[in-house]
Order: structure tokens, then C-alpha cells, then sequence
């Protein structure tokens, strides 16, 4: 995949002129045609590889490898081995849960967390860094999840270390 077209969205003008059907069968042979590529699908799964992607190609980011698959609350991992919660939103209020450790819920999960901004069509808006510290400064709690999140708020994106992305054509 090309760095570039990581972050600028394919045209979608020829869109609006297919019939509801049409659209919905589409989005049926993109879904089985991404499964046979492999290929991330999920807003999650987008936002990690958008964040991947952005800080492997941005001098002085540090570069980013993803974590095994099933590393609990770490989706990515430098290489002086800092661990990188990534959580995606596109129009939520608030970040995807983070669970805390069963024994110790204050335990450090991980060094930073960024939280990926992306516009409706899923380009890459802004990721917002926030170190341990800050995180544990502005999480919340969710009791239905028992579970930690970020709400989205000019307030807490503050406090983070802002990397607002330029579209690239």
C-alpha cells in the first residue's frame, strides 16, 4: 500500500447514481473482496494503520511496528519498545474502552494512547498523543463497561499532543 493513499480518500463522484440495491451489493463485494485481501475494514482497525502509517512517514514520530495480535490494551509498539494504545473516532463523543488490569485497575497499560481523529469518509483528520499521565488525568469511567474511556472535548484534547494531518493529493 502506498503512503499516500493512506491518507486521502478515493473519489466517490459516480456514488450518488447507483440505486439503493446497487450501493448495497457494492458494499457487499468490497466487504468480500477486503476479507480476501486482507485488508482492515473496521474503523478501529483503519484508524491503527492511519496512525502506523502517519508516524512511520513523519520525521522525528517514532517509528511504530504493530503489536501481536491479542496484546491486551497495546496496538502498536515502538522500537525502543513504548507501547501505543490507539483508539479511532469519526463522529463518537468518546474513545473505545480501555480495560483496566483485573488486579490493580491504576496499573500503567501502556506509555501513550493516541486518539485518531478521522473525517466521515475515514481520511485521517488529527491524532491527539496523550502520555500515561495525561490519560490517567482525563479518563473516565465507564460503569457499564467496566471500563476506562476518553471523552472528546475541546477540553481534553488539550491536554494532548496534537498532530494535525494536511491531506495529501
Amino acid at each position: 500500500m502506498s503512503t499516500l493513499s493512506v491518507f486521502a480518500p478515493p473519489p466517490t463522484s459516480s456514488l450518488p447514481e447507483l440505486s439503493d440495491a446497487d450501493l448495497v451489493r457494492l458494499r457487499a463485494a468490497v466487504d468480500v473482496e477486503m476479507r480476501r485481501r486482507k485488508i482492515a475494514f473496521t474503523i478501529g482497525q483503519m484508524g491503527e494503520q492511519l496512525a502506523i502509517a502517519y508516524f512511520n512517514a513523519t520525521p522525528g514520530c517514532p517509528n511504530l511496528i504493530l503489536a501481536p495480535p491479542g496484546t491486551a490494551n497495546v496496538d502498536a509498539l515502538s522500537r525502543r519498545g513504548e507501547r501505543y494504545s490507539i483508539k479511532t473516532v469519526c463522529n463518537a463523543k468518546k474513545t473505545g474502552t480501555i480495560y483496566p488490569d483485573p488486579v490493580d485497575r491504576d496499573k500503567q497499560l501502556f506509555e501513550y494512547i493516541l486518539l485518531v481523529r478521522m473525517t466521515s469518509e475515514w481520511a485521517l483528520n488529527a491524532i491527539y498523543e496523550f502520555d500515561w499521565k495525561a490519560f490517567v488525568e482525563c479518563r473516565k469511567w465507564d460503569k457499564r463497561m467496566t471500563a476506562w474511556y476518553i471523552g472528546i472535548s475541546r477540553k481534553t484534547l488539550a491536554r494532548a499532543r496534537e498532530y494535525t494531518v494536511v491531506p495529501r493529493t
